[in-house]
């Protein structure tokens, strides 16, 4: 039987374990930085701290009070990780670049480094976390109760103490580890990488006990099949009626928004990473430890439902199920499990609430009260830690009071999703700062206040209803009796779960606000800078600019800014770097904009990006020079930003328009030259004409003594050669009016398979002169397309008469065909003539071509082919020359048909 004094020396020792591995975890880390401890398996085990007691514990008690609702705790993460392209990767990449410390920070930074958002959100950061730390302190209170039970030997030295002593002294014991290891030095990103690997190694032992326990449970109960049967048969299942219903939802949304601001979280996914690709690598194995962690949830819970005796706590389940079967060291272990489930959330959320009360309440303080310049030279270093260390203590402190005044609460559960509530309510302005280049502070601002409030209203102040009459009064009645104002019932929005109530108002009010803020306020000229840099952080690189322009400020008074913050070592090795990297003596060091933005970003990890540019600022611009001030120069520096943007913008406006201008010149150019090519074309085709016509009718006019016959021939020659004269201006003619679309032209719907048949009747004579045999093969049926048939009739025509006239075979022949493909009308025409030569294809469509070497005139101008083309294209069809089934050239006409 285990006792409480045995348990609570195994819990010490455990620490102590915790202890020896923090501290030579982080000086391995510090030492070696490719150690095993900046491995993504360590970051993803320490992103485990989600699953906390509430897990470990309430998971199985939410199962067996609500059925399937606990799983929608770890859908929500998974499906942020699983999309971590989207949201996770611009995060990190946005803290790393900014020295991003919190989630405070990462607003402030945002949102023009506004210290006052980052009190606002620090403040509602510290109160809202409250009741997740008193539910740690609950879980780790009922699991020692749970172990000593009610004998005297059983309670041991715990006799005469209660609840509440007993969670003060874990309270107490909490505050000291995380001051021990949490706030032992300032670190220029804030990474603790102790801390991390004592995390790392509490989520395998809180894993590797549900396991257990799960694993021990399906033995005892004979496996899955049989648990559920037995339970089954006890009248015991999973309540599934209220699946997908509003709380579902409710609670799916709050866990999204929970994994990205809760402070712990935001501390070991974004400030704790040192590599954006080990991202890749959490967003499966994350989602994997989830499942493994929920995988013997139901069981544990059907099977305490129906072998434990009636009223027992089911939150308990996971440690009283083995002590109910005398597994003494499987129990033992299953509290370390659950004990390392709080303990690791204890410690995380504490060190990460500490670093934004110190950077973004007591670091301003400071820098009101005690001017950089001024002090002992002792630096601000130590205060910072004395003042994280107080927060420690103030922050368990208030968990401790939540648990005090709420802890006849009988569920773990409604105690954790009043905290995810109140932190979603950073999730718009966080989503905003990311992708909403127009979100302004003042809107930000507004709407974290008013979803707070309303947060206050319907879900903080309900949760002490147990313990006070006056709460349980305004609950029923609302503030002076006015019943819409319940803040159960806002508005008179009666039926719905509470928290689905609580989390749509205050959501509700946080997300109008934030639009309507932003679309009516406008932006500092500093917001405006960093709301670039946020929103194109991946156009803009790895690294921002810095904001300031150089001052006054010496590189010695900067030094003794950053000796007074980060250390006289890492400030030395910060300004050598520097003046190593300009070819300069340290001593001769003269601080650059870029320095100083680069100074500006290691003081941020320190102390907040807030807290660093105002240091910075009065440092920098001197005393002559206020704050105010410095916001114009920045200004002035983003109009002169902007305006050297939009001179490059016209400038590349201008080049592309130089360069059409160029092209339009050369197409110009070239159609000259055609231009030229075609008169001469024309001029050498009309002369061969009216050179003859002149010289018959010299000869007819000159010539006295010609016989009637010849004086015949000569006429009929000039009688010719004027027909040719006229036929060859009225294709020159016809062509220049199709390429100019000067010829009047409408489609109307044609049939294809007419036009064809018209042009075989009229070819019938030549064919029959040239004694061309004529083979038909398939043909369409009627085929109506759109065009003018005449010209169609035109094409197949020319087609036919060319297949005629330079055919030299002495059989020859001539093919035809057509048919329907793909809902094109689809004509060939081919011959065994001697075909066109591989090197002449390219031209035969070009004007004034007539055959190879051009010696192959047949009477024609060569300008059949071309005004065929275009006719064919003024009916949105083509024509081709493609291979054929006959020896010769085969031409294919493509029309589509109507529908």
């Amino acid at each position: 039987m285990l006792s409480a004094d045995f348990v609570i020396a195994t819990a010490v020792g455990y620490v102590g374990l915790l202890f020896v591995l923090a501290y030579f975890g982080d000086r391995r880390a510090r030492v070696n930085t490719r150690s095993f401890l900046h491995s993504p398996a360590v970051y993803t085990l320490s992103i485990s701290v989600y699953c906390t007691s509430w897990t470990f514990y309430g998971a199985v008690g939410n199962a067996a009070r609500s059925g399937l609702e606990f799983l929608t705790i770890y859908l929500g993460p998974t499906l942020v990780f699983v999309g971590w392209w989207f949201l996770l990767r611009r995060l990190v990449r946005i803290s790393h670049n900014q020295r991003i410390t919190s989630v405070a920070d990462l607003l402030s930074s945002r949102f023009g480094k506004s210290n006052r958002l980052a009190v606002l959100i620090t403040c509602i950061a510290v109160i809202g976390i409250a009741p997740y730390i008193a539910l740690q302190l609950k879980a780790v209170t009922s699991s020692i109760q749970a172990v000593a039970g009610s004998s005297e030997f059983g309670r041991g030295s715990l006799k005469g103490i209660d609840d509440v002593g007993l969670a003060f002294g874990v309270a107490a014991a909490m505050a000291l580890f995380t001051i021990l290891f949490g706030t032992r030095h300032v670190d220029a990103k804030e990474q603790h990488h102790g801390v991390v690997a004592a995390i790392a190694f509490e989520a395998v032992v809180k894993l590797t006990a549900l396991v257990a326990v799960g694993v021990f449970v399906v033995f005892v109960g004979g496996g899955f099949e049989n648990i559920f049967a037995r339970a089954a048969e006890a009248g015991v299942t999973v309540d599934a009626t209220n699946t997908f219903d509003s709380r579902w939802l409710t609670t799916l949304a709050l866990s999204v928004a929970a994994i990205v601001c809760l402070p712990r979280q935001f501390q070991v996914t974004v400030v704790e990473n040192s590599d954006e690709n080990h991202l890749r690598v959490a967003s499966w194995a994350f989602p994997a430890y989830m499942l493994l962690m929920s995988l013997f949830i139901l069981p544990i819970a059907l099977f305490g439902m129906t072998t434990m005796p009636a009223g027992s706590n089911p939150d308990m389940f996971a440690l009283t199920l083995p002590m109910a079967f005398g597994q003494d060291a499987l129990a033992l272990f299953a509290f370390i499990g659950g004990f390392s489930s709080a303990t690791s959330m204890i410690i995380l959320e504490s060190i990460a609430l500490s670093i934004m009360v110190s950077n973004h309440i007591v670091m301003p303080l400071i820098l009101r009260f005690s001017p950089v310049g001024n002090g002992d030279g002792q630096g601000v270093t130590s205060l910072l830690l004395v003042a994280r260390r107080f927060s420690i203590v103030l922050i368990l402190s208030l968990g401790f009071f939540y648990f005090f005044f709420t802890r006849d609460s009988d569920a773990l559960a409604p105690i954790g999703l009043i905290s995810f509530t109140a932190i979603a309510q950073f999730f718009p302005a966080v989503i905003a700062a990311l992708f909403w280049r127009d979100a302004s502070l003042k809107a930000a601002t507004a709407a974290i206040a008013a979803g707070f409030v309303f947060w206050v209203w319907c879900s903080f102040l309900p949760s002490f209803e147990s313990v006070s009459p006056q709460v349980a009064m305004l609950l029923d009645r609302g503030p002076w009796g006015i019943s819409w104002l319940r803040p159960e019932a806002m508005f008179g929005l009666n039926g719905i779960d509470p928290l689905a109530h609580a989390a749509f108002w205050s959501l509700l009010v946080n997300i109008v606000t934030l639009t309507l803020g932003s679309l009516l306020t406008s932006q500092s000229a500093l917001e405006r800078i960093q709301a670039s840099v946020f929103v194109d952080v991946f156009r803009r690189g790895q690294s921002a600019r810095g904001n300031f322009v150089r001052g006054s400020a010496t590189a010695n008074d900067l030094f003794f800014v950053a000796e007074r913050v980060l250390g006289e070592r890492r400030a030395a090795a910060l300004f050598e770097t520097e003046a190593r990297d300009s070819g300069v003596e340290p001593d001769m060091l003269e601080p650059s904009p870029q320095f100083i933005g680069r100074l500006e970003r290691e003081l941020a990890g320190s102390i907040g990006a807030a807290s660093a540019h105002v240091m910075l600022s009065k440092v920098v611009s001197g005393s002559e020079v206020s704050l105010e001030e410095m916001m114009q120069m920045a200004d002035e520096t983003q109009q002169v930003i902007e305006y050297s943007q939009q001179l490059e913008k016209t400038s590349a406006e201008l080049r592309s328009t130089a360069r059409q201008l160029e092209d339009a010149n050369a197409q110009l150019r070239e159609l000259d030259s055609q231009k030229d090519e075609f008169l001469s074309q024309v001029s050498h085709e009309v002369r061969t004409p009216m050179t003859s016509i002149r010289s018959f009718s010299e000869i007819l006019l000159d010539s006295d003594d010609i016989d009637v016959g010849q004086r015949q021939h000569f006429v009929s020659t000039i009688h010719q050669e004027s027909l040719r004269l006229t036929k060859l201006l009225d294709e020159i003619l016809d062509l220049s009016a199709l390429e100019r679309g000067e010829r009047t032209w409408d489609n109307v719907p044609i049939d294809a398979e007419a036009a064809l048949d018209r042009a075989l009747a009229v070819c019938e004579a030549l064919l029959r002169q040239r004694g061309m045999k004529v083979e038909l093969g398939d043909r369409a049926q009627p085929t109506m397309v759109e065009g003018d048939a005449d010209r169609l009739c035109q094409v197949f025509i020319n087609l036919i008469s060319n297949a005629v006239k330079y055919n030299d075979s002495d059989k020859p022949v001539i093919r035809i065909a057509s048919s329907v493909k793909a809902g094109n009308y689809v004509a060939e025409i081919a011959d065994n003539g001697p075909g066109i030569a591989k090197r002449e294809r390219k031209l035969i469509f070009e004007k004034f071509w007539r055959g190879p070497g051009g010696v192959a005139d047949q009477g024609g101008a060569g300008l059949g082919l071309a005004i065929s083309r275009q006719i064919v294209a003024r009916m949105n069809g083509s024509l081709d020359l493609v291979p054929g089934p006959l020896p010769g050239a085969c031409f294919r006409i493509r029309l589509a048909v109507m529908k």
